[in-house]
């Protein structure tokens, strides 16, 4: 992130994504990241050397406005009209800049709040100004965010769609697709596969890429896939999946709203399936 001195902080209308714990600070009765100039946000006066721009994907995704990024630590916002929420909350609000945006500021805030010692040598390490990493000095060891593959995977069988519920949606009964991290020397067709298999004891074929997305939770890149169904029956690993089952199209569960990549997944294949 980009360090910016105070005339031209103070100069010009920017978002700002301003996290207090693990939460976002906006105005209050807002589902919105704030645009503001610098001194319409008063408590963050003590932290003007805090203060780091995110730089853009794409000359789009921010609506021609630079992007202000804060982090207050575990301090909480006592001002009038600000009010602290969830980081899902609002990316499920903000879905136009929630990932361009929100989710990898907050990847790269939660990089700054575990890469302040060197892995290696144990000194403390320095942000570098110029790049996203941290510096140690001692060693000249450098790291940058971490990014963590996940497969997401939906599952048919031409007529019926799998969806499995895992033990923490047990209270919301929502049930989803399946997903698992890529382990180290797999491929993401093999980890398609491997957590199928492990999670419902099936066997999958004719794999097809479908899209990815960054899901920062805390730093997952999520690469989707749709499946077919080949043999075996469902069988729920313990202590992951608390139910699945196949469901009809016209008949599916609680499933994930649009935004996340497993309820495009879902309503992909429920697309194919109604146009056989």
């Amino acid at each position: 992130m980009i360090k910016l001195d105070e005339a031209k902080l103070a100069a010009q209308q920017a978002l700002w994504v301003v996290f207090s714990r693990g939460k976002i600070v906006v105005q209050e009765s807002s589902e919105s990241i704030p645009v503001a100039y610098l001194s319409d946000i008063p408590f963050l006066a003590s932290y003007v050397d805090e203060i780091h721009q995110l730089p853009p994907l794409n000359e789009t995704a921010h609506r021609d406005l630079p992007v202000y990024v804060v982090d207050l630590g575990a301090e909480h916002v006592d001002e009038p009209g600000w009010e602290r929420v969830s980081l899902r909350q609002l990316l499920f609000a903000e879905y136009d800049i929630a990932f361009s945006v929100i989710g990898r500021a907050w990847q790269y805030i939660h990089f700054l709040r575990t890469h302040q010692f060197c892995g290696q040598c144990g000194a403390k390490t320095e942000r570098v100004d110029w790049e996203m990493a941290m510096h140690c000095h001692r060693c000249n060891h450098r790291t940058y965010p971490r990014v963590s593959p996940c497969i997401i995977v939906s599952i048919h069988n031409t007529e019926k769609i799998l969806l499995a519920k895992g033990v923490r949606h047990r209270e919301s009964n929502m049930y989803s697709t399946l997903a698992g991290f890529v382990e180290s020397g797999e491929s993401l067709e093999q980890a398609v596969h491997r957590e199928v298999f492990e999670e419902v004891g099936v066997k999958v074929k004719n794999l097809r890429y479908y899209n990815s997305q960054p899901w920062p939770f805390p730093h997952s890149l999520m690469v989707g896939f749709i499946a077919e169904y080949d043999e075996g029956e469902i069988r729920c690993q313990e202590n992951e999946i608390d139910d699945a089952q196949w469901f009809d199209i016209d008949a599916l569960p609680t499933i994930p709203p649009k935004v996340s990549i497993a309820g495009q997944l879902i309503a992909e294949t429920v697309s194919l399936i109604g146009d056989k």
